[in-house]
């Protein structure tokens, strides 16, 4: 709505791929019988003492590189206390002033506007908690608690609040879990249904002081929990917004005349309910964890980390674009299958020779096969060099086009290379002579379409595509419409 403009903040929990928990060996693995993966430290039993998981540093401070952080040469534990069924030790090892990775920027854009930076508070490292189980049946059953999450490492990635939409909101998300994911740096597994990313949106919104022109008004800042798809994301932002709307006409209350509330989304409902009222940070108690000493992140060692990231998402949208002459839009879907489809793509343009055709042939062939039958690039077993190689007898006219899908899903089910498919196929180039000559016939015996090219009439030459392809299957549609355009400008 043109009467307000929503302000967003987003806080994202990314649960860290290690093979075990924060500070006690228990696997980190999801899907596991409920509390059977616990032991005294995560249980917090009296007596039992953390010990550093130091995987998890070693990819809090992968991340923070990647999104462009400064990291501190210091960085310290803190006890958060709470109390919460599913928090057995009644607080949380987290990190309260000094996190381990702090100050970056992540760019965004949506559709076709200019990417906007958003900044990035800090990302800091914190043990998850236990998972409660709620009996929303209605039948009056127990809730239920599984500890096997308690003690997971968790990366909290705090943003500043620049965000504008929710259109905006779900970019910046989507851009995150695509550069932690499997596909590029591979620091989480970034599964929503599991749990293994979840954001919490913190939103108001900003209006024109009706009384004082050029003011702005700003409304209490509602934390909307534990949203587990972009779509909840989006939905809930968009409701939120124009409740608070709705609630500012009806009050006229603003920040700081209510405490910051907390609301969960429910879904099926497409609304934000209220829970309670905002803790802030003094309510938490923090003080320094005694039982674990402070990690030191020196300076060289974080270079280290810098020299061997990986090329990341943007800056490889715009090598497709600057380098090899891709549209924005083909080069947002190659990039944003993986790295691995991406040097696929690479390996293929330099083979063919020809960047744009290659990029048709894996957006539109190679993803397709993909993802109708759910494969992996190794499981369509076709070698980038392959398809390569198909493509430069494509441009050196080897290959007539209409032909090349069936030479492309026989190298597939054959495991062939293009000279092998076509040969198969009984596909070989037509001479040039040979083409001419069938032209010439074709227009002799075609006295009318001749006379309407030369009214004007170039698509009359359309119909004898057709008959040009029985003559020889191998015939190339343009080629003929060409050579028949020429031979009749000449005068035959």
């Amino acid at each position: 709505m043109s009467d307000y403009q929503t302000i967003i903040g987003l806080e994202v929990h990314v649960q860290l791929a290690t093979k075990s928990k924060l500070f006690c060996s228990c696997p980190n693995k999801f899907g596991a019988a409920p509390n059977t993966q616990v032991c005294p430290v995560c249980l917090g039993l009296p007596g039992a003492l953390p010990v550093l998981n130091a995987r998890a540093i070693e990819l809090a401070v992968q991340t923070g590189v990647a999104l462009g952080c400064e990291i501190p040469a210091f960085t310290k534990w803190d006890r958060k206390q709470y109390f919460y069924p599913d928090l057995p030790k009644g607080y949380q090892t987290s990190q309260f002033d000094l996190p381990i990775t702090e100050h970056g920027k992540l760019e965004v854009a949506v559709d076709d506007a200019d990417a906007r930076t958003i900044r990035i508070l800090r990302a800091h490292l914190e043990e998850d908690a236990g998972k409660s189980l709620h009996d929303e049946s209605g039948a009056g059953g127990d809730t239920v608690i599984d500890l096997n999450r308690a003690g997971t490492p968790l990366l909290e990635i705090v943003s500043e609040p620049d965000l504008r939409s929710a259109a905006e909101a779900k970019a910046y998300l989507s851009e995150l879990k695509l550069i932690l994911g499997p596909e590029y740096l591979g620091v989480s597994d970034c599964n929503m249904q599991e749990g293994s990313l979840r954001v919490d949106a913190n939103v108001n919104i900003h209006l024109d002081d009706p009384k004082n022109p050029g003011k702005k008004l700003a409304t209490p800042i509602v934390e909307i929990k534990n949203l587990n798809s972009f779509r909840a994301v989006e939905r809930a932002i968009e409701y939120e917004a124009a409740r608070q709307y709705r609630e500012w006409q009806e009050t006229g209350r603003l920040i700081g005349e209510a405490p910051k509330q907390t609301r969960g989304w429910d879904d099926n409902a497409g609304k934000t309910i209220p829970q309670r009222e905002k803790e802030e940070s003094a309510d938490y108690r923090y003080f320094p964890c005694p039982d674990l000493a402070p990690v030191l992140n020196p300076a060289a060692e974080v270079d280290k980390v810098r020299a061997a990231m990986p090329e990341l998402p943007a800056a490889l949208r715009l090598r497709l674009v600057t380098d090899h002459g891709l549209s924005a839009y083909d080069s947002d879907v190659i990039v944003n299958q993986g790295r691995e489809v991406v040097e696929y793509f690479f390996t293929a343009a330099t083979e063919a020779g020809d960047a744009k055709l290659a990029a048709n042939w894996v957006t539109q062939h190679v993803l397709r096969v993909m993802n109708a039958e759910s494969k992996t690039l190794t499981d369509v077993g076709l070698a980038p060099e392959r398809l390569g190689g198909m493509i430069k007898k494509l441009v050196a006219g080897e290959l007539p086009s209409p032909r090349a899908r069936e030479v492309f899903e026989l190298m597939i089910a054959e495991k062939l290379d293009a000279d092998a498919a076509m040969a198969k196929l009984g596909i070989a180039a037509v001479d040039e002579s040979e083409l001419v000559e069938i032209c010439r016939d074709l227009l002799q015996a075609n006295p009318k379409i001749v006379a309407d090219v030369q009214k004007g009439n170039d698509k009359a030459v359309g119909a004898l595509i057709g008959q040009a392809k029985k003559k020889n299957p191998n015939a190339d549609p343009g080629r003929v419409r060409e050579i028949c355009l020429e031979l009749i400008a000449k005068g035959l």
